[in-house]
C-alpha cells in the first residue's frame, strides 16, 4: 500500500485489521510534541514521510512514561518522545558505543539531545552488552532492528537484546519496531547487505523473548517498493516499504 493514502483511510484499516485499535485519534500530548514550534526544521520536514503523531500514537505513549529510544541516530523520535512524555517523564538517547566509534556524528548527536532535552537521559553503552534502566514504559526502535544483524556483531546479538528489552519493560510495557522490510522468506538475510529485514524473522525473534504481538499497523507499507535495492539507494531512499509491529510483554 502506497503511503498517499489519507490518515482517515490508514486508521479505518488499521481498526479493522487490529481490533478497533485506530489511529485516527492522536492523544493531546502527542500532537503538542510534533507541533512543537522548538522541533528542528530538518525534522519537522520528514514527518510527512513518516508520519510521527500516528507512530507515537500507536506506541501509546502517554505523559509521566519512562521510555527508551534505542539506536537513536540523529535523534528525530528522541526529541518526539521528550515533548510526548512530558517533564514527569524520561526519555533514555540509546547510541550504541559501536556506532560511536563507527562515526563520530553519533556521540554529537547524542551530546546534542543531552544538553537541549532537559527529561532526557544518555546512554552509550556496547550493544552486545545491553544494560537498560529497568521499570520501563516502552522501548521504540526505528529503522534500526536489523542493525543487531550487521556481520561485525556476534550471532546471538538479537537474542540478546530482546531478552534484555523485555527484563527492562515493566509487565504491560511495550516494544514497538519500525523497519525496512525485505523480500517476504529472505529473514535476515538482507539485513547487511540492503539494511532490510523480513518482518516474520522479527516477529519470530521477539516473540521467542517472551512478547506477545499485539498489533501490526499498515501506516507506512508502499507496494511500489521491489525491496531489491539497498535502503540507501537514491532511487528508493526514503520511499521504502516499512512495516510497524506492536509487542507487548505479558503482564
Amino acid at each position: 500500500m502506497a503511503r498517499k493514502h489519507n490518515i482517515s483511510v490508514l486508521a479505518l484499516m488499521a481498526a479493522c485489521a487490529f481490533g478497533g485499535a485506530a489511529l485516527a485519534q492522536v492523544p493531546a500530548n502527542i500532537s503538542a510534541a510534533v507541533t512543537s514550534s522548538s522541533r528542528p526544521a530538518e525534522d519537522t520536514a520528514r514527518d510527512a514521510a513518516r508520519h510521527p503523531a500516528e507512530v507515537l500514537a500507536f506506541a501509546d505513549v502517554k505523559p509521566g512514561d519512562t521510555v527508551v529510544d534505542f539506536i537513536m541516530g540523529g535523534g528525530y523520535f528522541t526529541r518526539l518522545l521528550s515533548g510526548a512524555v512530558g517533564p514527569t517523564g524520561t526519555v533514555y538517547a540509546y547510541q550504541p558505543a559501536e556506532f560511536i566509534k563507527f562515526q563520530a556524528k553519533y556521540g554529537e548527536s547524542l551530546k546534542a539531545v543531552s544538553a537541549s532535552l532537559p527529561n532526557a537521559k544518555p546512554l552509550d553503552g556496547s550493544v552486545i552488552a545491553l544494560d537498560l534502566p529497568d521499570n520501563l514504559d516502552l522501548v521504540l526502535t526505528v529503522q534500526n532492528y536489523h542493525d543487531l544483524h550487521l556481520k561485525p556483531f556476534p550471532t546471538a546479538t538479537a537474542a540478546t537484546v530482546n531478552a534484555e528489552v523485555f527484563k527492562s519493560l515493566k509487565p504491560g510495557g511495550v516494544f514497538l519496531i519500525v523497519d525496512h522490510a525485505a523480500t517476504a522468506g529472505s529473514g535476515i538475510s538482507a539485513a547487511d547487505t540492503l539494511h532490510r529485514i523480513d518482518v516474520e524473522a522479527v516477529k519470530a525473534e521477539v516473540e521467542a523473548a517472551g512478547f506477545k504481538l499485539e498489533a501490526e499497523s499498515p501506516l507506512l507499507r508502499d507496494a511500489a517498493d521491489p525491496h531489491t535495492a539497498s535502503v540507501f539507494d537514491p532511487s528508493i531512499r526514503g520511499k521504502t516499504d516499512q512495516f510497524i509491529l506492536k509487542f507487548r510483554k505479558p503482564k
